[in-house]
């Protein structure tokens, strides 16, 4: 057997463009992508997608070279969909951009990633020239592809962008060849994506995914989580974070309807639930809070399978959701792993506890996704595993073909999370329960350290989402000359209560449902608590605001930041 060796027949590169391929011709037929912009519904089938990515590819491949990245600024539009595909099929790497950063950032990521062309949605035209034109003189700009609504396509370019921009999407799409030889990957291990961290902690890094990682994570995303044949995917989660979770090509796999949204609210989420018989949706943790918090007459008509990340979702909103009937799954993952790579796998025998502990195991991050080596909990100086008691706390580390390959042009930050005993460091904190469950506990920098004990903010956020009257909760340390650091929790609180609870009130709940170490001193009300562009409470904004205040009292103030 030691003579049977690859051959092209069994050495075919993976990567999930050839799943709109398949989706043309198994569901050529069926509907591929929903959306409604001002006046107007479009919808195309899996054979109309499949071509118009074609044209899209072959116009690509005329602007720009192999291996040369191709930036998006858009929301979830037919065009950024549909770009998921073009792009990579064009043999240029595609490189999402959030369209919630501001232009400074955005300049950063244009020039960091040597970005050659930008497709641009019109409403994100003033934020990306603004961007651009941070550039220092001496460095070429990216060409400019105009991104309209269905209902302008035959516009003509308006005359104050024709300064700018070489040409509209649908007039690329138009112009280009529906037999298009797309570009196969050479090698599967070659560059698909360049997608940028969120920077809750630090500056973002460009994070380069092969098309091996992506095809692994893309299968896996449709085996976890049992997503059947023709589902109906609502696009609440952005396409711009982390490709989605990898349900773009996932949708394609199952032949599945891609409901999308260029913006919306909880009103909105419900009455597209009802109109298309949604049956799938993503949602951070923040969106889930806002389902909840929205009152509605009836229950949902139907039962709707949410998946939910990007930050540990308390378990009183986890139980709120599912009364109203969300079915939800809990999973976790990191731009660097692609997509989910940890879900809490439901026990059948958990099925006999009540909700409320039914929803604090589903909290839990979970076990490995089948697409994932090794998962574990290690003490970061020694890399031995902790203890399986639910307690000691460690560092996730993974292992997997979802890891990425590294950092775009940062040797050193790819060095020190990828490191030579063959894991991936994670930097979040976590414990591994007996029944090797794993549970996030913290970011590293964000575990409290008061009077020599190690503080979870998570688990002291988990009691304050608990409280009826809390819409959002953070915790963070504040500095303290006797006990080092302690914790100072900011809330904002339902505009539907009343009276208002005050800081003492919180601050005794808290003492009812926690160690008295944990409890937090200082209290701060905002209106509002700050956000990154992907929904993730920054809690370095809140550090800083916390280091500022130099008494223990606690404080109430209404601006917004």
């Amino acid at each position: 057997m030691d003579q049977l060796k690859p051959s092209p027949a069994n050495l075919c590169p993976l990567t999930p463009l050839t799943l709109l391929e398949r989706a043309a011709v198994v569901n050529g037929n069926c509907p591929s992508i929903i959306y409604t912009a001002t006046t107007t519904t479009t919808t195309y089938t899996w054979a109309q997608t499949h071509r118009r990515c074609l044209q899209l590819a072959s116009s690509i491949s005329s602007l720009v070279k192999r291996s040369q990245v191709v930036s998006v600024v858009a929301p979830n539009t037919p065009a950024m969909y549909e770009l998921h595909f073009a792009v990579p099929m064009s043999g240029a790497i595609l490189n999402n951009i959030n369209t919630r950063l501001d232009a400074h950032t955005i300049s950063i990521i244009l020039r960091h990633s040597e970005s050659k062309l930008i497709f641009v949605d019109h409403l994100s035209v003033s934020l990306t020239l603004q961007a651009l034109s941070l550039f220092p003189p001496h460095l070429p700009k990216p060409l400019l592809i105009l991104i309209t609504d269905d209902e302008h396509r035959s516009t003509p370019i308006p005359a104050v962008d024709n300064k700018y921009f070489l040409d509209t999407y649908e007039n690329l799409v138009r112009k280009g060849n529906p037999s298009f030889e797309w570009v196969r990957p050479a090698s599967e291990w070659a560059p698909m994506v360049l997608n940028y961290t969120s920077g809750t902690t630090s500056s973002p890094k460009g994070v380069v995914h092969s098309h091996r990682g992506l095809y692994i994570v893309t299968l896996v995303s449709i085996i976890d989580w049992s997503v059947p044949k023709h589902c109906v995917y609502l696009w609440t989660l952005p396409m711009f974070h982390s490709n989605g979770w990898g349900y773009p090509w996932a949708m394609a796999a199952v032949g599945g309807t891609n409901i999308c949204l260029r913006k919306f609210d909880a009103p909105k989420i419900y009455s597209s639930i009802r109109a298309h018989n949604v049956t799938h949706m993503c949602a951070a943790p923040v969106v889930l809070n806002m389902l909840v918090n929205h009152p509605i007459s009836d229950p949902l008509p139907h039962p709707v399978h949410i998946l939910t990340g990007g930050a540990p979702p308390p378990s009183s909103v986890l139980l709120r959701a599912e009364s109203i009937g969300f079915l939800v799954c809990h999973g976790y993952g990191l731009t660097e792993t692609g997509g989910v790579v940890v879900s809490c796998a439901w026990k059948p025998e958990w099925n006999k506890y009540p909700m409320t502990e039914k929803a604090k195991l589903k909290a839990r991050q979970g076990v490995r996704t089948i697409g994932m080596t090794e998962v574990d909990v290690v003490d970061p100086d020694s890399g031995s595993p902790v203890k399986r008691d639910g307690s000691e706390i460690g560092e996730i580390v993974f292992k997997g073909g979802c890891v990425m390959l590294g950092y775009f042009k940062d040797p050193e930050n790819t060095a020190k999370c990828l490191k030579k005993n063959g894991w991936f460091f994670t930097g979040d904190v976590g414990v591994m329960h007996p029944d090797g469950y794993l549970e996030i506990k913290d970011r590293s920098k964000d575990v409290i350290i008061t009077g020599g004990e190690n503080l979870s903010s998570v688990e002291v956020e988990s009691v304050l989402y608990a409280n009826p009257a809390v819409n959002e909760a953070a915790v963070v340390a504040k500095p303290d000359e006797f006990w080092g650091e302690t914790p100072c929790a900011f809330v904002s609180l339902k505009s539907d209560v009343s009276p208002k609870p005050t800081e003492k009130e919180i601050m005794e709940y808290c003492r009812e449902n926690l160690p008295h170490y944990m409890v937090p001193k200082t209290v701060v009300f905002k209106d509002e608590l700050p956000k990154t562009s992907t929904g993730k409470i920054q809690k370095f904004v809140l550090r800083e605001i916390a280091k500022a205040i130099r008494s223990s009292s606690s404080l109430r103030t209404t601006s917004r930041m």
